[in-house]
């Protein structure tokens, strides 16, 4: 069976940085975006609880972490359009990277490249931070696990 390449969180960056690039305005990113969240699957029932609801967002946010192999898989659901694209975009990013480059990749920093942070409301930018202080803590979590189990 052949091996799949997995894209570095680096790569993929690369790749919304170029799909960005040809959103002229905000309008278009904005639509863009929740294009991109309404494709966003939903989680369980059962796992939307107080354990993975994220703490800081203005709309409602569940998300999940699964770590296998030194690599996470992320899954996060929220009730508001643009913050389900937002999801995706950082599903997209983290889903499938190592442990050791989510933390040091900055997703605030491509975010603002591609200019989606300068338009989010206050409420909005905390809510993102909530969501990638999230994925750093439980990258960091299992990386913590690994090197007590090795």
């Amino acid at each position: 069976m052949p091996h799949l390449a997995v894209m570095t969180i680096a790569e993929t960056a690369d790749e919304i940085r170029e799909e960005f690039s040809w959103l002229d305005d905000w309008e278009a990113r904005y639509a863009h975006i929740i294009d991109l969240g309404k494709a966003n699957p939903p989680l369980a029932p059962e796992e939307r609880t107080e354990e993975t609801r994220v703490r800081g967002c203005a709309s409602q946010v569940w998300m999940v972490t699964d770590i296998e192999d030194g690599r996470m898989k992320v899954r996060a659901e929220s009730d508001a359009m643009i913050v389900s694209g937002l999801i995706a975009l950082l599903i997209r990013l983290y889903s499938g990277a190592q442990l050791e480059e989510i933390n040091g990749f900055d997703a605030k920093a491509l975010l603002d490249e591609i200019g989606v942070s300068g338009a989010l409301t206050a409420q909005r930018s905390n809510g993102l931070a909530s969501m990638l202080e999230r994925i750093r803590t439980d990258a960091q979590a299992g990386l913590s696990t690994a090197g007590e189990s090795s």
